[in-house]
């Protein structure tokens, strides 16, 4: 009986050793199984929410990407509309991925506004380009441009609709007043006139500066590659002729129309200073008419003019009168032998003094008129002729209303 339970008590601890090793097996097993599961559902958990953020980041990437695409097509799209505004549109429909649009040469030199903002250097920088090959590239139909110098309004303008309608195309316009003047208050809309005011500066009649605001219509007018003769004209000036007579007669011409003479006198060699040699000689110093009307070579020389003028800013002062000096004496200088050296804009000058005859609204007749357009005889390319003056002034604003009743009769206005 001692010996059975002695067996009982030694095998007790066995058993519950062996069940204790059991338990703890089973707890290892789940604690590995909790373990496994919770790293399988961690590690699915991380991959998703890294995907997640992948798939964020290339969606906020590729928004931002596009969104600075945008930005910048929108941007270039901007300026191309702005510049195509400015440039009179340089092609007439955006290029596409089915139908694209050629823009060519004729297209990509197409004059900008003329509401620019150059300023004079860059004006005349960019005029004074001149294409080496004198064949064009593409057809085109040469303009007359028609530079109008005044103070304000062109008084006379309605006589002027008259003369330029039914030839669109066939000219240009460009008017330099005064700086305070309004346009806007004087020129309607549909008329010739509207907005073809260039920048301008103010200028004093006779001085340096009215140069200068001839150089900047001329430079205005050179930026239009169509634009093949140039005429400056006054705000008293007149067409003594139809358009199409006076077309015909520019752009045919052989010569430039750049009146110059020599002069003895307080009024002629005796304004040039001796502080222009040895550029300017006294012997090369001329007078004459500041209305002039010159080809596309000439016009392109006078705006690059770097060597003469300035010695006219310089010395040409008081009583020197640069606009009745600069151009016949820079003409006989350098291009004497393309030179009509007349002028095509008739004047009185019978009465002497410093300004010429002013034509009132009793002087204006049909006899008058005729006597402007065919009562003398010059030289034209080579021929005689009696049409000798295109445009004539002065012609105060009282004359408009007759001018305007006889121009069909005299000058064959439509």
């Amino acid at each position: 009986m001692k010996s059975q339970n002695q067996n009982i008590l030694t095998s007790f601890p066995k058993i519950f050793n062996a069940q204790f090793h059991l338990l703890n097996l089973l707890l290892f097993f789940l604690v590995f199984a909790s373990g496994l599961t919770l790293g399988i559902i961690l590690s699915f958990s991380l991959k998703n929410f890294s995907f997640k953020l992948n798939i964020t980041q290339f969606s906020v990437s590729s928004s931002s990407s596009s969104s600075s695409q945008s930005k910048i097509e929108t941007s270039h799209l901007s300026s191309s509309s702005s510049s195509s505004s400015s440039s009179s549109s340089l092609t007439s429909a955006a290029p596409n991925n089915n139908n694209t649009v050629r823009v060519g040469l004729k297209e990509f030199l197409r004059p900008p506004s003329i509401t620019h903002d150059m300023e004079d250097k860059e004006l005349l920088w960019r005029a004074s380009m001149v294409a080496k090959i004198r064949e064009y590239p593409f057809e085109r139909t040469p303009k007359v441009a028609f530079l109008f110098l005044t103070r304000g309004p062109v008084l006379l303008a309605p006589l002027w609709e008259k003369f330029f309608k039914g030839h669109e195309g066939l000219y240009s316009i460009y008017v330099h007043s005064n700086p305070s003047f309004n346009e806007s208050e004087a020129e309607p809309v549909g008329s010739v006139f509207y907005r073809r005011r260039i920048p301008s500066k103010e200028v004093k009649w006779g001085s340096v500066n009215m140069i200068e605001a001839e150089r900047r219509l001329l430079a205005n007018a050179l930026l239009d590659i169509s634009n093949q003769r140039f005429v400056l004209l006054s705000e008293s000036c007149i067409p003594l002729y139809n358009f199409s007579t006076i077309y015909s007669h520019l752009i045919n011409s052989t010569h430039n129309f750049v009146e110059v003479y020599d002069l003895e006198g307080p009024v002629g060699r005796g304004r040039y200073s001796p502080r222009m040699a040895p550029t300017i000689q006294i012997n090369q110093w001329r007078k004459g008419s500041q209305w002039f009307e010159m080809d596309r070579d000439l016009a392109s020389e006078v705006v690059s003019d770097t060597t003469y003028f300035p010695i006219f800013q310089k010395f040409c002062h008081g009583n020197c009168y640069a606009d009745e000096h600069y151009l016949p004496t820079f003409v006989y200088m350098k291009f004497g032998e393309k030179n009509a050296n007349k002028t095509l804009t008739w004047v009185d000058w019978k009465f002497g003094g410093p300004h010429p005859t002013r034509i009132v609204r009793t002087d204006v007749t049909v006899e008058f008129l005729q006597k402007l357009r065919t009562g003398s005889k010059c030289g034209y390319n080579g021929n005689s002729t009696n049409v000798c003056f295109l445009f004539a002034r002065k012609f105060l604003p009282n004359t408009l209303d007759r001018l305007l009743k006889l121009a069909p009769q005299v000058m064959h206005f439509r």
